[in-house]
């Protein structure tokens, strides 16, 4: 990951992690259409964050629980 991403990836992990966020609230605080700050595209493409389409409810993947758990380590 790059550094110059990495930092709002974590962040966007997170905001997920800190309490449940629907669909809705996430494409309107991190959706974007600049190709250079595509945090929330690249966390999906990553399998960092999941979401079920029934409930709409996003949350923080395994995968991303294992990136916040490492950098903390660091």
């Amino acid at each position: 990951m790059k550094d110059a991403t990495q930092s709002l990836t974590l962040q966007l992990l997170e905001w997920i992690g800190n309490q449940p966020r629907s669909y809705a609230q996430v494409l309107e605080a991190w959706r974007t259409t600049c190709p250079r700050l595509s945090i929330w595209e690249d966390a999906c493409a990553d399998g960092l964050i999941q979401w079920e389409a029934g409930r709409q409810l996003v949350s923080v993947s395994s995968k991303g629980l294992r990136l916040l758990q490492n950098t903390l380590k660091e």
